[in-house]
């Protein structure tokens, strides 16, 4: 019923799937066996129906000899002819009847055993590619470099993360149970037919073209329809996310009713191209069958002509080429299905391949050396960085010596954070060198390197688990004894205690459960457990009421005792007693030195300081 143009089906990316799945080859072997077999037993049970006919229609000899009413067709109708002609003489044809549905059951039965064992095989094929996706695009998240996600929307890579790998279960991956069982189905069946007649297959081959090319038509536009549904679903999960992160906001500004018209309306957006989805899928079965019976009643036709014509065919033999040949309708419906979800499917596969050939900016060489300390300095040596074109960082040359405390100083968008993200290699420089005790920081492992860091971010990042987990999330093997003297450096210990489950406390979503002050501090009692020689501070303290900053910065300044710090500073009053203080202005460096030689220079520093203390 269909003929299927391999280049719409994108064998290339087809055959990338199964290549997630070469661990359960043995499977996938059990399952084209067990299913050959139940196609077999089908077809052996609906040919029964020719030696029923013949017995019912007496015409099966009973003299001892094979005398077959239509064209000899090989030794299995010979042996099963000879069978009934053997009872017939014994015991009379009530019995022999008695054989043939017998026989009808017992296959009928194995068939379906053998069915249920080829679906029991297939199931965890199935699941196997979607447990693939899962685990390539979640390690692929992790390895991306910090920038690849300033510019995707969270909602977006969520919803290709959960609904597009809950499509490729439904469309791609369904649909291997058709591009496997439903083809040989269909050549199983096609095989009994020419068996039976040969010039009346042969005109059923004239017919197949053709209904094939009517329904091929109807699915050339779901593609494009099914990205259109995804972009969209996306823009949704990004709305709620940015709903669900942003709801004190929208309340306060009363812009509840223009968020929900830009929500509705993606929800709108969203109705009609599905719609349009699915009339083009459910238009697919009807399709098909119409055109199966089309060509069932030519076959009707041809076929009753060389009955009455006298031709090889007789009645019964006709019947049960009629009763296999409406067997092919199913198989050809079902492989119709699969084709359009492969043709959904790649939609699917094009947004998830967008993320997992993202490319990795930030790669290890091929022997890294392990960094097992920190000795000496960090230095930047021209360092330059570029971010789409443009210039973010313009030779930079900066020495950190072990044990200093260097402040970066300078308005938003100076290059603060960036230059700070290149020691941990969020980002790799784009020029110049980036040197950790003489040597590129590129030849490092990033696990070795990043083992040497701690950060502790201006927005406090906790995860939905217990406190203890949280502190320990950089040294997961950290005893009791240990996590309790982390605490209690980042002044934590006492409000952790009087939490009722104390460090076995849930803290919620993003630590929803704690107050801003507490949240900072179980980040710096994580650094502080993970015990490091290099930190990176991003102003923690800039964002809190006045008594917990001043437990914050207590803490900050207990965890800096003989450590390497590189503080970003928002608040100069913070950094005045910083080994040297590095002001940044689009890029550059403008002026360096401690707190009271800037001031002396009366330069942008001192002007920054003004600016502060009129506030």
């Amino acid at each position: 019923m269909l003929i299927i143009s391999w280049n719409s089906l994108n064998m290339k990316k087809f055959i990338r799937i199964i290549s997630y799945i070469r661990e359960y080859k043995a499977y996938m072997g059990l399952y084209s066996v067990f299913i050959t077999l139940s196609i077999i037993f089908s077809l052996f049970s609906l040919s029964m129906l020719i030696p029923f006919m013949d017995l019912i229609f007496n015409k099966v000899a009973i003299d001892g000899a094979i005398k077959a009413t239509v064209s000899d067709s090989g030794n299995i109708k010979d042996l099963v002819y000879g069978f009934l002609q053997a009872k017939i003489a014994q015991y009379g044809k009530e019995y022999a009847l008695g054989w043939i549905c017998f026989g009808i059951i017992t296959a009928v039965l194995l068939k379906n055993i053998f069915l249920y064992l080829s679906y029991y095989f297939l199931a965890p094929i199935r699941n196997a590619v979607t447990r693939k996706y899962s685990k390539l695009l979640y390690d692929k998240i992790l390895k991306l470099p910090i920038g690849y996600f300033t510019e995707q929307r969270k909602g977006d890579i969520l919803s290709r993360s959960s609904n597009d790998i809950a499509d490729l279960e439904n469309s791609v991956v369904g649909a291997l149970e058709g591009i496997i069982k439903e083809p040989l189905n269909i050549i199983g069946i096609l095989i009994v037919l020419f068996i039976i007649s040969v010039k009346l297959t042969l005109f059923v081959f004239i017919l197949l073209p053709l209904a094939g090319f009517v329904v091929g038509r109807i699915g050339r536009t779901l593609k494009r329809h099914t990205n259109a549904a995804q972009v969209k679903w996306g823009e949704i999960m990004s709305q709620m996310e940015e709903t669900l992160t942003g709801l004190r906001i929208i309340k306060a500004f009363n812009a509840e009713k223009r968020i929900k018209k830009s929500f509705y309306g993606l929800v709108d957006e969203i109705f009609f191209i599905k719609n349009k989805i699915q009339y083009r899928r459910d238009l697919a079965s009807p399709v098909s069958e119409s055109l199966g019976v089309i060509i069932l009643c030519g076959v009707l036709w041809f076929g009753g002509k060389l009955v009455l014509s006298g031709e090889i065919l007789s009645g019964s033999s006709f019947i049960g080429y009629v009763a296999l040949f409406s067997q092919i309708i199913n198989p050809a419906k079902a492989l119709s299905q699969a084709v359009y979800n492969i043709k959904r499917g790649t939609a699917t596969l094009d947004r998830l391949n967008e993320i997992l050939e993202a490319p990795v900016t930030v790669e290890e060489i091929a022997n890294p050396i392990e960094l097992v300390g920190f000795n000496e300095s960090i230095e930047f040596k021209d360092v330059q960085f570029l971010y789409q074109d443009a210039s973010i960082l313009n030779k930079i040359n900066l020495i950190i010596q072990k044990g200093k405390t260097v402040a970066l100083v300078g308005s938003s968008g100076a290059g603060k954070s960036t230059l700070a993200d290149l020691v941990p290699r969020f980002h790799d420089v784009s020029a110049g060198d980036l040197l950790i005790d003489g040597k590129n920081i590129k030849d490092y492992s990033l696990n070795s390197l990043r083992q040497q860091i701690s950060i502790v971010t201006q927005e406090p990042i906790l995860f939905n688990d217990t406190i203890a987990a949280n502190i320990a999330l950089g040294k997961p093997d950290a005893t009791e004894a240990e996590i309790m003297e982390a605490a209690k450096i980042a002044n934590a210990y006492e409000f952790i205690m009087r939490k009722e489950n104390g460090f076995d406390t849930m803290i919620g979503d993003r630590g929803s459960k704690l107050s801003g002050g507490e949240r900072q501090r179980l980040t710096i009692a994580r650094a502080v457990l993970k015990n490091p020689p290099i930190l990176i501070l991003d102003e923690a303290t800039s964002a809190l009421d006045t008594e917990s900053e001043k437990l914050v910065q207590d803490a900050i300044n207990n965890m800096m005792q003989n450590r390497t710090s590189i503080v970003i500073a928002h608040r100069l009053s913070t950094i005045r007693h910083a080994d040297e203080i590095v002001v940044l202005q689009k890029g550059n460096i403008v002026e360096r030195g401690n707190h009271d030689e800037l001031l002396a220079q009366d330069g942008y520093y001192r002007k920054l300081i003004e600016m502060q203390e009129v506030k």
